[in-house]
């Protein structure tokens, strides 16, 4: 991959720069030493946890950021609800719930869905389908299929959730965070760059890399964080894959 043209980074955050509660070895020298060359941004699905604790949590890892650098898949949600209008069924965690205390009110006219973990019970679940069959649209924050959890070991996101709702009723849903062409669409745009000029690091062959791929920029897949073997056996051809973030200063 040639690195002369490109001018700014989207680094997602879990699985590049940490995994649970352990940062990458090394990463926060390498985001520095990127600095040093690029506009650097970051993205994240993580529907768990609003942005601030998100930021936090970089903060104590050792990660020189600004709050306002991190743009979310939740973040992104609460501006496509203003656009849009309309009451809300959030099938959220708790912490991420309070940040959408603005749009729960009669009659839901959309059902949003993130990674709620305990809250993914069957009550809430065939509450969520009953507004849906009843005329709610289906609100994907996000739709990945799994993460890499505290314990190192793959644990389910909320994207089968979300395939279930569609099953059940037939409906299709919006997805608001990656891969969604308007979500790298508005990343892109805060950093005032073209899209030619930018590359996107992830962990997700598809969220991240071939999301990337798709609307035109360059997309790079790191081996750490949700990464496994067969990942590079699917027909998505990242533009480069490295070991870990700290690979890539041997490329720029």
């Amino acid at each position: 991959m040639d690195f002369k043209e490109i001018k700014g980074l989207l680094l997602d955050i879990d699985g590049v720069l940490y995994v649970g509660d352990e940062p990458i070895k090394g990463s926060q020298e390498t985001l520095n030493k990127l600095r040093e060359k690029y506009k650097v941004m970051f993205i994240t699905n993580t529907t768990t946890k609003p942005k601030s604790k998100v930021y936090k949590k970089l903060i104590n890892m050792g990660f020189h950021l600004k709050e306002d650098e991190i743009f979310s898949a939740l973040e992104a949600t609460k501006q496509y609800l203003r656009e849009k209008k309309g009451g809300v069924f959030p099938l959220l965690t708790d912490e991420s719930m309070v940040e959408f205390r603005e749009f729960i009110y009669e009659p839901v006219k959309y059902v949003v869905i993130g990674d709620a973990r305990d809250n993914f019970n069957y009550k809430n679940l065939n509450k969520a389908f009953r507004f849906i069959i009843n005329g709610a649209e289906i609100i994907a924050a996000a739709k990945n299929k799994y993460f890499r959890d505290k314990d190192q070991v793959l644990s389910l996101d909320c994207g089968p959730f979300v395939n279930a709702l569609e099953y059940a009723t037939g409906k299709k849903a919006v997805i608001v965070g990656k891969p969604s062409e308007n979500f790298f669409n508005l990343a892109v745009s805060k950093m005032k760059l073209n899209k030619e000029e930018v590359a996107v690091v992830g962990d997700d062959i598809e969220a991240d890399v071939k999301g990337a791929i798709d609307v035109g920029l360059k997309g790079i897949l790191v081996k750490t964080g949700k990464f496994i073997p067969s990942d590079l056996e699917k027909d998505i051809k990242p533009d480069l894959v490295v070991d870990s973030i700290n690979d890539l200063l041997e490329y720029i």
